[in-house]
């Protein structure tokens, strides 16, 4: 079994190299939650969403989320009434915000319309949800103070410095059912290349989940978000430098040492693996720029065949 900590786009494209290398039934992505939010009354999961759409190979390449043929009718409808459009919903994906809405108003978990709707979607792996509790991330941006996350990400396209992130509602969620079985079980435990402050960060905020990690280490590889000092994708590395850490590998090794016995870094990073192994964490260097199917299966053997020096 192997379980993966997973944000967005960068866990979903390492799961889908995954799906090719092993059979999917041996796996469990535990996915953030501290992204999503209610808007237009819709309960609305981004990362759970963006995983689910690459794996069933229905996501948009070129946006990496929301779902490909999209069209924008009802977004265009809002505008025209003067409603709240920051947030694009596509026609097709409001289906999915619908069904979840719904399926919530009617006692179900997150975690079990998550498997419903994987399930119509013909997905062989477990998705869980990190809880089923309440759980948003939250960050301090100069010019308003704190807001949600999505309002720095999307509306205001995280062009403004953070001072600070706080993950509300964390002290008393609880993991969903199965995640913390999924950790101490797997033979091998994933950190996907995922923005370690606000994709995993809230992860290990769960009560429970960053311990059972810890008690993991030894078996936990983790895969490097940061490029050449620089996240492929996101604002990884600026939530770095403006927090304090150093946007490297071996910033990344700083935050994931107590986390993971393993670091897999780019072959861009190469002459930096000395100052991670430095941190206390064995260094892999290979190819990680997933940028084809082939080049993330290629990156999922080396993950699985990547552990702690004996």
């Amino acid at each position: 079994m192997i379980t993966v900590l997973a944000g967005g786009v960068g866990a979903a494209r390492l799961l889908a190299g995954l799906i090719q290398v092993v059979d999917p039934a041996e796996l469990t992505a535990v996915v953030n939650t501290g992204d999503d939010l209610v808007l237009h009354g819709l309960e609305i999961s981004p990362d759970l969403d963006t995983v689910t759409y690459t794996l069933a190979g229905a996501i948009d390449p070129e946006r990496g989320w929301g779902l490909a043929g999209e069209s924008w009718q009802a977004m265009e409808s809002l505008r025209r009434f003067g409603g709240d459009a920051w947030f694009n919903l596509g026609d097709r994906d409001l289906g999915t915000h619908l069904y979840r809405t719904t399926r919530r108003r009617e006692g179900a978990t997150l975690s079990e319309v998550t498997a419903e709707i994987t399930a119509a979607w013909g997905l062989g792996l477990r998705l869980l949800p990190v809880t089923d509790d309440p759980l948003q991330t939250r960050v301090t941006v100069e010019t308003d103070g704190e807001i949600g996350f999505q309002e720095y990400f999307v509306q205001r396209q995280h062009s403004v410095a953070v001072s600070a992130v706080r993950f509300d509602g964390a002290a008393t969620a609880a993991p969903a059912a199965g995640v913390l079985d999924a950790i101490a079980s797997s033979g091998r435990v994933v950190i996907a290349p995922s923005n370690p402050i606000v994709s995993i960060g809230p992860l290990l905020a769960v009560p429970g989940v960053r311990d059972a990690v810890v008690a993991r280490r030894d078996d936990v590889v983790a895969v490097s978000p940061i490029v050449a000092g620089a996240a492929l994708k996101g604002p990884a590395d600026r939530l770095m430098t403006e927090l304090g850490h150093e946007a490297s590998v071996v910033g990344v090794a700083r935050i994931y040492a107590e986390l993971a016995g393993t670091l897999i870094i780019d072959e861009a990073d190469a002459e930096l693996a000395d100052a991670v192994e430095a941190e206390g964490v064995r260094c892999v260097v290979a190819p990680t720029i997933m940028s084809s199917p082939q080049r993330s299966a290629a990156l999922a053997r080396v993950v699985l065949e990547s552990g702690v020096r004996s």
